[in-house]
C-alpha cells in the first residue's frame, strides 16, 4: 500500500503543508477548524510521518534533549523532576517528537556537549543549572534551548520559562510574620543556583517590608541530607533557636523536620517550618507541611509547549513566568 503524502493530507483538508506540518508537530498555532480538517484527512488517509524521510530530508532528527546538569541520586530522589518530567512528557505525546533525557553532573568529557552538537538532537530543554555548569551554554550555542529557570547570565535570545521565585519566597516570609513570628530564619538552597538565590531575595525582602532580618541564613543544598546538616550546623552554632523556618524545598523541609524533632524540638509549637514545592512530600511528613506550590507539571508542559513552537518557527514569548500559591497545613 502506498504511503499517504503530507501535500495528500494538505490537499485533502483543504490547507497548506505547514498547517498540516504544524498539527503533526502538537503546535497549539493551528485555528479549531482547521486542526480538526486535518486530523480527519490523516484519519482517512491513514497518514503516518515518515520520520527517517523527513530526517534526511530536513536534517533533523525530531528528538528533543532534556538535560539535567544533576546526578542521578539527586535527579531520581527530588519529586520535583519527576512532575517536570511528566509535564514535559505529556507535552511531548502530542507531537510528533521523542525525548532524550541526558543526566550530567558534569560534562568532563564533553560526551553531551557533543552529542547534542554533533546534530543527536533539534533542540533541548535545560533544567537544574548551576553556575559551574559551563558546558550549557556550548549547547546553548548549537540547538535552540528552553530553561526551566532563569540562567544566572541570560541572553537576550534565551527562552525562559520559570515560577515567581521572588513572590514564593516573599510570601513564605509574609505568612509567618502574619502568624506573629518575629525571629524567622531560612535554611536556603544552594546559592549557586538562581532559584535559590530568587527565594531568597524574596525571603528578604519580606521581611524587610515589615522592619525585619533574617536572624539565621543557613546554606543546605536541594537534597534532604544537605538541609539536615544544615539544620545540625544552625543547632551546634549555640544560637538562640528561630520562632520560624523558610525552607528552600520540601525535601530540605523534611530532612531539617527529621533534625529539629530528634533535638526534642516540636513544629509547630518551638519552631514553626514551611517549605516550597507542594510535592507529595509535603503531605507525606509529620505534621504535614505549609509550603509554596509551585506549579512543576505546568512548567514541564510551558518548557516543552515552547521549544516545539520554535522548531516549527513560531515566536513564543522569551519569558515565561508561573505564579505561586501558600499552602496552609500544620507545620506554620
Amino acid at each position: 500500500m502506498t504511503r499517504a503524502t503530507i501535500e495528500e493530507v494538505a490537499a485533502t483538508a483543504g490547507v497548506s503543508r505547514s498547517t498540516v506540518s504544524r498539527v503533526v508537530n502538537g503546535s497549539t498555532a493551528v485555528s479549531p477548524e482547521a486542526l480538526s480538517a486535518v486530523q480527519e484527512a490523516i484519519r482517512r488517509l491513514n497518514y503516518v510521518p515518515n520520520r527517517a524521510a523527513r530526517t534526511l530530508a530536513s536534517r533533523q532528527t525530531h528528538a528533543i534533549a532534556l538535560i539535567v546538569p544533576e546526578d542521578t541520586t539527586r535527579f531520581f530522589g527530588d519529586p520535583f523532576f519527576a512532575a517536570v518530567v511528566a509535564g514535559i512528557s505529556a507535552r511531548m505525546t502530542r507531537s510528533d517528537y521523542v525525548l532524550n533525557l541526558l543526566i550530567a553532573s558534569d560534562d568532563p568529557g564533553e560526551k553531551t556537549t557533543s552529542f547534542v552538537r554533533n546534530g543527536g538532537v533539534d533542540g533541548a530543554i535545560i533544567v537544574s543549572h548551576h553556575t559551574s555548569d559551563s558546558f550549557v551554554d556550548r549547547i546553548a550555542e548549537s540547538v535552540p534551548v528552553v530553561f526551566g529557570g532563569r540562567p544566572f547570565t541570560a541572553r537576550a535570545s534565551d527562552y525562559v520559562v520559570d515560577v515567581d521565585n521572588v513572590l514564593g519566597g516573599r510570601d513564605a516570609a509574609q505568612y509567618l510574620i502574619d502568624r506573629g513570628y518575629r525571629r524567622i530564619g531560612t535554611v536556603t538552597g544552594p546559592l549557586t543556583m538562581p532559584a535559590a538565590v530568587d527565594r531568597l531575595h524574596g525571603f528578604r525582602d519580606g521581611l524587610a517590608a515589615a522592619g525585619l532580618e533574617s536572624v539565621v541564613e543557613v546554606e543546605g543544598g536541594f537534597s534532604e541530607e544537605a538541609a539536615a546538616d544544615a539544620a545540625r550546623r544552625m543547632l551546634a552554632s549555640g544560637a538562640a533557636l528561630p520562632e520560624a523556618l523558610f525552607v528552600a524545598s520540601d525535601l530540605m523541609a523534611r530532612g531539617v523536620l527529621q533534625v529539629l524533632r530528634g533535638a526534642g524540638i516540636r513544629i509547630p509549637d518551638d519552631i514553626a517550618v514551611i517549605g516550597f514545592d507542594d510535592s507529595q512530600v509535603a503531605v507525606a511528613v509529620d505534621p504535614p507541611l505549609t509550603t509554596i506550590r509551585q506549579p512543576m507539571y505546568a512548567q514541564g508542559e510551558t518548557m516543552a509547549s515552547v521549544l516545539l513552537d520554535v522548531l516549527a518557527g513560531l515566536e513564543p514569548a522569551h519569558t515565561t513566568i508561573l505564579p505561586t500559591e501558600l499552602v496552609v497545613r500544620a507545620s506554620a
